[in-house]
């Protein structure tokens, strides 16, 4: 990541200075069970020191790697998980105002056991993190308590919600749709 200053120049000539922090983007996880149950990780996060619960997540920081790749190695690292269903849940800007970040939410379903990928150690803040399961119901009802704030987690898990309730889950776009916020960016200045 690194700060960005942009002069842009307005649909009526003039120009204006905006400054931002250019993201490689992310990716997140919400894998729920057959008892729709949804694995979750806590762990500290020092820019607001909070102890977070959160969906299994990272940074796409590696260019040529696939975001469904990520996303599945994501998975394994942090919750020792893999998945035999996978589909795009929602994309979003985290911060458009004042960050770059695109971020992918995927559900993922039918999940096994898996081990860590080779050569991949807990460090920093995973290292003291924790993996559990929580009810789909009890995270919304966290949500809306204000005990919830990580927005992958509270829109993973209100996507999911709803598409529970509109029949949606088998509608999803495939885990390899096309993702405009990383094929399509329009840049202006």
């Amino acid at each position: 990541m690194r700060f960005v200053t942009d002069e842009v120049t307005t649909p009526d000539g003039h120009t204006m200075v905006r400054e931002y922090l250019e993201h490689p983007g992310a990716v997140a996880i919400i894998a729920v069970d057959g008892d729709s149950r949804v694995a979750v990780v806590t762990q500290y996060r020092h820019p607001v020191g909070f102890q977070e619960v959160e969906a299994p997540a990272g940074l796409l920081d590696v260019a040529t790697e696939d975001p469904l790749a990520a996303a599945q190695r994501e998975l394994a690292e942090e919750a020792e998980l893999a998945a035999r269903k996978w589909r795009v849940l929602v994309d979003i800007f985290s911060s458009p105002g004042g960050s770059s970040e695109s971020l992918r939410i995927y559900l993922a379903r039918d999940l096994v056991q898996a081990p860590r990928p080779e050569g991949f150690v807990l460090g920093d803040e995973e290292a003291h993190m924790e993996v559990r399961w929580a009810a789909l119901d009890d995270l919304v009802d966290g949500i809306y308590a204000g005990h919830l704030q990580n927005p992958s987690l509270v829109i993973g898990a209100l996507s999911l919600k709803n598409a529970i309730h509109e029949g949606r889950l088998d509608h999803l776009r495939p885990a390899d749709a096309p993702w405009a916020a990383r094929t399509g960016r329009l840049r202006k200045g």
